[in-house]
């Protein structure tokens, strides 16, 4: 008998697929105890395909979250092609706000995650890191962004976006709190 671990069919991988996107559609509306009846709703799928994906909610999430920021993270060749480093870092940070308002109603659950998955937290934020990295690297190769500016500062004052308390008028606050960053990171 083999022992090599055969890879999902494609049926399987589509489910997956869309059982993640309809999960991320239905957390932003209704919150992580939103019905996963409805997930698997919209995802064309039976219950027990969800199950057999993702046996436990908090496995779902992770995955939603693990898959959306991906998606954020991996968009930054496509943001730099063509475009000034301050430009492409504006651009990314536009995905990274609407990624963290498309979140919030994740927030508890993902800290919870976060705090009992040490490994998550281990490779997402060098997968940030990287990008901003990238960003700001590029700005001040073309004299966009100053000099000085280091990444992980930026990074760790995007991030603090996410803790700002949820209340009306948050994600104007928001943008204007890093339109202040990214108006600090361009040369004197």
């Amino acid at each position: 008998m083999s022992s090599e671990v055969k890879p999902p069919r494609a049926d399987a991988r589509r489910n997956r697929e869309a059982l993640l996107v309809a999960a991320a559609d239905v957390f932003a509306e209704h919150g992580v105890g939103a019905s996963l009846e409805e997930v698997a709703r919209r995802a064309g799928v039976g219950v027990g395909t969800l199950y057999r994906h993702f046996e436990q909610r908090d496995a779902l999430v992770e995955a939603v979250y693990r898959r959306e920021l991906e998606r954020v993270v991996d968009a930054v060749p496509e943001l730099l092609d063509g475009r000034v480093g301050m430009a492409a870092l504006r651009a990314w940070s536009e995905r990274f706000l609407g990624y963290v308002a498309a979140k919030r109603g994740m927030g508890e659950a993902l800290r919870a995650i976060m705090d009992c998955a040490p490994e998550l937290r281990s490779t997402v934020l060098p997968r940030l890191e990287q990008a901003v990295e990238e960003l700001v690297a590029h700005g001040i190769e073309d004299g966009s962004i100053r000099t000085d500016a280091r990444a992980d500062d930026v990074l760790r004052a995007m991030i603090g976006v996410f803790h700002l308390p949820q209340a009306d008028g948050w994600e104007a606050q928001a943008r204007r709190i890093l339109d202040l960053l990214l108006d600090g990171l361009e040369p004197r």
